[in-house]
């Protein structure tokens, strides 16, 4: 594949970059640099510099207010981003439920939903795990039993990412016992303001608190917040998973969190000498700068097959897989790399502003953080398992 740049997109990528590096808030790049704390305010105000901009819906069609880049206009934006550790927008209302809305919803709900999204004025989180249906989607519990103009909500949603930041949720729930457990489960659209939602923080063992359990009781949501036809809901969600699954590799991510890698080797002596200069080391970073790089030109593929007019398919399996490793993969070499300094965990220093003594590099109270909430990617969105027997049963034809 030739990853040469046209003079367009070469004058696209300037662009892009120099607008980063002049308009990225400076405590907000710091944060990211550091890996300190992001907080809602912090994505918030990026938000709106790149709505202001144009630039908050890459992905999204012209005629809703998004950029219709094409692949490599996309793939140039995310790098840059990555390279100036710019924070990630909520992925929940402009890459997951934003294009089920477009695509499936109503005039209506595209025009409720869609602006607030753009202009991130309303964050949304997500309502599919539960307690006894996580990998095993289709035996979710949560009920939905039609009474006049409404649904009637109970059940219990776990593992939603941000939902104590979140106005809106979008949620799979059972409406129909019939058939088969795919056939009867419906989306629905759901304000997080409404009475009966209780949201309970999950402490990670990372220390932090961006997942929740969330608790449904008798909430009573509008028939017009359903999306697309009653009962045909998994449709939908397996069109949100596959924006999901793709968005995952994060490939600028981990070419950023390479280069650091190799920043943190060079400077932390083990045994009197660089990490780098040891054989062994260096091969293991070798092997994980192969694999990012093959999974780059994976996802080049996929995003110019996109742009032909072909979604993502069950292909997109594949990126989830070798993204989620190679992310786990290089936070395991950082901790390597840092060595002893890479152990205590002090959530003080994790706030932007904490000013006691370093400990060790400055990037040093991060790692662990980084390394035990990284452990997670490998199963949210669809295990790694379930994937590999996706890509089995949908791509090879076993």
């Amino acid at each position: 594949m030739d990853l040469q740049f046209s003079a367009e997109h070469t004058a696209f990528q300037s662009e892009v970059r120099t607008f980063i590096e002049g308009n990225l808030p400076l405590d907000i790049q710091e944060k990211g640099r550091r890996g300190l704390k992001i907080e809602k305010e912090d994505v918030r105000r990026w938000h709106k510099i790149l709505f202001e901009k144009g630039w908050a819906a890459p992905n999204w069609p012209k005629e809703h207010g998004g950029c219709e880049w094409d692949a490599v206009r996309r793939y140039i934006f995310g790098e840059e981003l990555a390279r100036c550790h710019a924070p990630a927008l909520s992925p929940f209302g402009l890459t997951m439920v934003g294009p089920v809305i477009y695509t499936f919803g109503t005039d209506a709900q595209k025009k409720r939903y869609l602006p607030k999204i753009l202009s991130g004025e309303e964050f949304w989180c997500q309502g599919y795990s539960e307690p006894g249906a996580g990998s095993d989607l289709a035996s979710l519990q949560t009920k939905a039993v039609p009474n006049g103009d409404h649904y009637i909500v109970n059940g219990q949603k776990t593992w939603t990412t941000y939902a104590q930041w979140a106005d809106q949720i979008f949620c799979l729930v059972r409406t129909s016992s019939e058939g088969k457990r795919q056939e009867g489960i419906s989306f629905l659209l759901i304000d997080m303001n409404t009475p009966g939602i209780e949201v309970q923080p999950i402490v990670t063992i990372d220390g932090g608190r961006e997942i929740n359990s969330t608790f449904l009781s008798d909430v009573r949501v509008p028939l017009e917040n359903r999306v697309g036809e009653e009962n045909k809901g998994w449709t939908y969600a397996k069109f949100l998973l596959g924006n999901e699954r793709s968005s995952i590799a994060r490939v600028g991510y981990s070419k950023a969190r390479l280069r650091r890698l190799k920043q943190i080797a060079a400077e932390v002596q083990s045994g009197g000498r660089p990490m780098i200069e040891d054989a062994g080391f260096r091969r293991a970073i070798a092997d994980v700068e192969i694999k990012l790089k093959t999974l780059e030109y994976t996802e080049l593929r996929y995003l110019m097959a996109e742009t032909q007019g072909d979604g993502p398919g069950a292909e997109v399996s594949l990126l989830k897989i070798r993204g989620t490793e190679i992310q786990q993969d290089l936070t395991e070499l950082s901790m390597q790399a840092m060595g002893m300094y890479a152990h205590p965990y002090v959530p003080e220093s994790m706030e932007y502003g904490w000013n006691e003594d370093p400990i060790g590099p400055e990037i040093a109270p991060s790692l662990s953080p980084a390394y035990f909430n990284v452990r997670k990617t490998s199963i949210y969105g669809g295990t790694n398992e379930i994937q590999k027997n996706i890509m089995a049963k949908m791509v090879l034809g076993l």
